[in-house]
């Protein structure tokens, strides 16, 4: 299992998102049918979640979506 805190390991600075760079970044990690496309479907659908509990869940599921499967 793994530890999980709510922080990130270096500060990030977005002045200009570019969604096509990230299209190609998520379709070279194994596209939208891929285990990084379900793991970010999780962990970004947590924070439209209203319930705090199952918040917790999402974020559970989707970084077990990101290990690979020979590790389980």
């Amino acid at each position: 299992m793994f530890i999980y805190e709510k922080k990130l390991q270096y500060p990030v600075k977005i002045a200009n998102p570019n969604p096509k760079l990230a299209q190609i970044i998520i379709t070279q990690f194994g596209g939208p049918d891929g285990e990084l496309g379900a793991s970010l479907r999780y962990l970004s659908q947590r924070f439209a979640m209203p319930w705090g509990e199952l918040k917790g869940l999402l974020t559970d599921i989707g970084t077990e979506e990101c290990v690979p499967s020979c590790y389980q």
